[in-house]
């Protein structure tokens, strides 16, 4: 890819935007699955939970979350208004349970202990404030809910050629931003897969799961 190319490929990972922002989407929905359904098996939702999920993307991984128990209400956030019309397209018949909402990536617009359960994937990378943000999402979890946060280790993304503006993190760096927040108990979990990179090119992916708590 030129650097034109992949400078445009990493504006739309961050916030896609059009029908490139789509076929973006859909690459990354791809391309990631098999660590959306980490992080939800991870979750371990039950029965009339509410579940909010920051940065969906096109969330065509839906079906599978809602999937896992009865009456779950979903909630996803977006900064882009593609993915957000993207996703409701993608799962008009879920509509029920399910709905999407834009918010300015930094103050999470609901009450406090909203959500039984949270999640995110790939999307710390491009967090403003990283503390302050850990805090809004603490804020906004019941106190005996679940945050489970996936990430790509620091040494893999850094083989990535569109990610030099990213901010990347090993686990220790997440682990004293974590210190820093109001949150008290981690687990975390070490993941690895080969996928077709972005580029189209095959790579052993190294992440990282953590399930966070109050």
């Amino acid at each position: 890819m030129t650097e034109q190319e992949l400078k445009i490929l990493a504006k739309n990972l961050a916030n896609p935007e059009g029908e490139i922002g789509k076929d973006v989407a859909k690459m990354m929905n791809e391309t990631n699955i098999s660590m959306t359904k980490e992080t939800i098996k991870a979750l371990i939702l039950t029965d009339n939970d509410n579940v909010l999920e920051i940065g969906h993307g096109n969330a065509g991984h839906l079906f599978y979350l809602l999937d896992f128990a009865e009456n779950i209400q979903y909630t996803g956030l977006e900064i882009s208004e593609t993915m957000k019309s993207e996703a409701e397209n993608i799962n008009q018949k879920y509509l029920s349970q399910a709905k999407f909402q834009l918010y300015d990536g930094n103050k999470i617009p609901f009450e406090n202990e909203s959500f039984d359960k949270v999640m995110t994937v790939n999307t710390i990378y491009f967090w403003q404030n990283p503390v302050e943000f850990f805090n809004e999402i603490y804020r906004v979890l019941k106190n005996n809910g679940s945050f489970v946060l996936t990430f790509a280790k620091k040494k893999f993304m850094k083989t990535l050629p569109f990610t030099t503006d990213f901010k990347l993190y090993n686990y220790e760096d997440v682990e004293q931003l974590i210190a820093q927040t109001n949150f008290k108990r981690m687990i975390k979990s070490d993941k690895e897969e080969f996928i077709l990179s972005k580029t189209g090119e095959p790579v052993k992916r190294e992440y990282k799961v953590l399930i966070i708590k109050k």
